[in-house]
């Protein structure tokens, strides 16, 4: 069986039906690609075929491109892999090219056949691209299938010909923030984006009936027709002019110049629009092959595309373990985190019992979840009825006794250990033997606190990062006692709530916040040192981290980290580093100045709680140093902070598998996601220069900097972290 198969109808309707053999989702492959362009032909010769429509054979149309194509593309060319890349996006262009021109004449556009696209689910990247080549697309009415042009989110843009065709049929001005978003749209919005033409609840029929009744004229396409001219205008055009510019400033806004895709992308528009069709295919095609060449690329779509899917499918799932999926969870404590934690798994559709210590509580963490269905309603995204559905699966309550029947327990009352003691000696003694039992701890010892259970093999932690509903990534943390069915079981749940996971053995901070609070601890040593923090958060946002440390740290509140160095110094005795940091954060916590949440931290705020500026009594302890430093000094010192601990989580085996470590830094706090993770951009640099700039950093900035031993061995023998460790490695070689 092949990708593509081509069948004829009594109509003389062509029908060329996408259905990947042996995937659940249509990624065209090269051999795919090849097909295409054999049945097309075949299609076009036929003399009883009146057109063609295109289709797939899946519930859905389309998952885009299988970027390892490109990958065998790279190390297929040898000593030129730009050419190999190059030769194969514009084999690309001329398959669609065709599709597009569909054997009409070339001066007068007469004779073609109507090729039609029948979109019956969700399309996404070359699936889209195959479809704006068509003469006319019909979607689906289902408001739950999507389309978009989502590569700009893998550190790449749609190199198939999307870039220049959508761009010429909107005009750059409204094609801009689809292709530099990326974002994914229902039937509707698509329609009045002009993604599609047409909405139809059976779009093979409508294709099908288009094809049939259509006209010369209705094949030519905009940029092929006479006197055709870009809608908002061209480069050249006052008008066009102003939009570049805006779009220019709108990408430098957004980006802050980090990723190279969104600037490739405007400068394929831009070029494209200043020369005829077929040339400016050609530019797009020189615009990808050179972002595909950028080592961000690689790694983004290595870890944001491959690895991130890898480990939502059960990568590092413990095997022989049968399914473990969650049907009845209980969640103690409904504050924020357990309200949404019971949300999310609602959502999922299991039985939630949610424990506070009285009806009042319990029902607030409740009323968590109804308020965010009701915003929801208010989007037309969520019906009565589901609401409904949803709210009956949530039992509010601080009977105990509803937990009987869970089989799993997710606990996630005040971070204390003693208070946590308690609550897991009360409820293993009401729950199942067999039941897992989680700790939703983002700081405390999982073997610690496993010491209260009789059951220590069945007790994980589970880390949520806040707000639930909203972040990606979840943290699993194996204590010394961790068994492996606890292991299946959290990654289980964690796939039901469609989240990502990681899992990490047991140690102090565990991996996210090991690495999260070095970030935020030098942005405050740094004011200690009168650097302006504005510089600071400018410095990590041109690195492409979402804030700053120092605006992070006013998100999170200030008396949170005064809380964790206070716990940290008690836990580690004299081996406790002494830091001007801490320093600082006691003194702003002494201030009261706690951070958004108190409307005064390191910032301002007026009455609605909005940033009016940095707050200027900083300047008044730290004085802004007269010499401020080299911006790659801060930015360097940022991402080493973070870096360090990421290599010395694997040298220690927190870390079990390098790809956990980048896809959970991207996912968990936004590390720098054009560099694929702390991993891969040491990979990028090369560890001989990482290397040397930690003893550079560590003779001027301290010990915190100095190389660890396994990036030194590394360094020494020329190796990457992707070269040496194989991502099927469960620990460090």
């Amino acid at each position: 069986m092949s990708d593509f198969t081509l069948t004829k109808d009594a109509d003389g309707v062509a029908f060329i039906t996408w259905d990947a053999q042996g995937k659940s989702m249509n990624v065209m492959t090269r051999e795919a690609f090849e097909l295409v362009d054999s049945l097309v032909d075949q299609a076009l010769a036929d003399d009883e075929v009146k057109g063609i429509v295109i289709t797939s054979g899946k519930s859905d149309f389309a998952g885009g491109m299988d970027l390892n194509t490109l990958a065998v593309i790279r190390e297929e060319a040898g000593e030129n892999p730009a050419q190999g890349l190059f030769d194969f996006v514009m084999g690309g262009h001329r398959i669609m090219r065709k599709l597009e021109l569909a054997g009409m004449d070339p001066k007068t556009k007469k004779g073609g056949k109507p090729v039609a696209c029948a979109i019956n689910g969700t399309c996404a990247g070359i699936g889209t691209e195959i479809a704006l080549a068509c003469h006319h697309r019909v979607m689906t009415t289902n408001p739950k299938a999507k389309i978009g042009l989502p590569e700009i989110l893998l550190g790449i843009f749609p190199g198939g010909g999307g870039t220049i065709r959508y761009s010429r049929m909107v005009g750059a001005m409204a094609a801009a923030p689809v292709l530099l978003e990326g974002k994914m749209m229902d039937p509707a919005k698509a329609k009045g984006a002009q993604m599609v033409d047409a909405l139809a609840d059976d779009p093979v029929a409508a294709a099908k009936e288009w094809v049939l009744n259509a006209k010369d004229a209705d094949l030519v396409k905009p940029w092929d027709a006479k006197g055709y001219k870009m809608p908002g205008g061209a480069p050249y055009h006052p008008a066009g002019f102003m939009t570049f510019v805006g779009a220019s400033a709108m990408v430098n806004g957004k980006t802050q110049g980090a990723f190279p895709a969104p600037k490739a992308l405007l400068s394929a528009i831009y070029e494209g629009a200043l020369v005829d069709f077929d040339t400016a295919l050609r530019i797009e095609a020189r615009w990808f092959t050179h972002v595909l060449m950028n080592p961000s690329s690689s790694a983004m779509i290595r870890s944001l595309f491959i690895n991130k899917q890898a480990l939502e499918k059960g990568a590092v799932r413990p095997k022989d373990i049968p399914d473990q999926r969650v049907k009845k969870l209980g969640v103690l404590g409904a504050g924020m985190m357990g309200a949404g934690i019971a949300l999310v798994s609602a959502q999922a559709g299991m039985e939630v019992v949610l424990i506070d210590r009285d009806q009042a509580a319990a029902d607030k963490g409740k009323a968590y979840t109804e308020a965010y269905l009701d915003k929801g309603m208010k989007r037309g995204k969520v019906t009565a009825e589901k609401k409904e559905a949803m709210l009956g699966l949530i039992t509010a309550t601080p009977d105990l006794d509803a937990l009987k029947g869970c089989d799993l327990i997710i606990e996630a009352v005040f971070e204390d250990p003693g208070v946590k003691a308690e609550m897991t000696k009360k409820v293993e003694a009401i729950i199942p033997e067999d039941c897992i039992f989680a700790s939703n701890t983002s700081t405390l010892p999982i073997t610690g606190l496993a010491k209260a259970s009789v059951r220590p093999e069945q007790f994980i932690g589970i880390h949520f990062f806040s707000p639930v509903e909203k972040m990606l990534l979840v943290e699993i943390i194996k204590g010394k006692e961790t068994g492996p069915r606890a292991v299946a079981k959290a990654l289980d749940y964690v796939r039901q709530i469609r989240k990502t996971p990681i899992v990490v053995n047991d140690a102090r901070f565990f991996y996210c916040n090991r690495c999260i609070i070095p970030y935020v601890n030098e942005g405050a040593r740094m004011i200690t040192e009168g650097v302006s923090p504005v510089l600071i958060d400018n410095a990590a946002r041109q690195l492409g981290f979402p804030v700053g440390p120092i605006q992070l740290t006013d998100e999170t509140s200030i008396d949170l980290g005064a809380k964790i160095a206070r716990a940290t110094k008690a836990a580690m005795g004299n081996a406790y580093p002494e830091s001007p940091a801490d320093d600082l954060i006691f003194w702003m916590e002494e201030l009261g100045r706690m951070g958004r949440k108190a409307n005064a931290g390191f910032f301002d705020y007026d009455d609605k709680g909005k940033r009016t500026g940095y707050w200027q009594g900083l300047q008044d302890k730290y004085p802004l140093a007269e010499e401020q430093p080299d911006l790659i000094e801060v930015q360097e010192r940022l991402m080493f902070a973070q870096v360090l601990e990421a290599v010395r989580a694997l040298e220690e085996g927190v870390l079990e598998d390098i790809r956990e470590g980048d896809v959970g830094a991207i996912l968990a706090w936004g590390f720098a996601p054009w560099s694929g993770g702390p991993l891969s951009w040491i990979d990028i640099i090369g560890t001989p220069y990482a290397a040397d700039r930690c003893d550079q950093l560590a003779a001027k900035y301290g010990e915190r900097f100095a190389c660890p031993p396994l990036l030194r061995e590394m360094a020494d023998k020329g190796q990457s972290f992707y070269g040496r460790f194989d991502p099927e490695a469960k620990s460090a070689a």
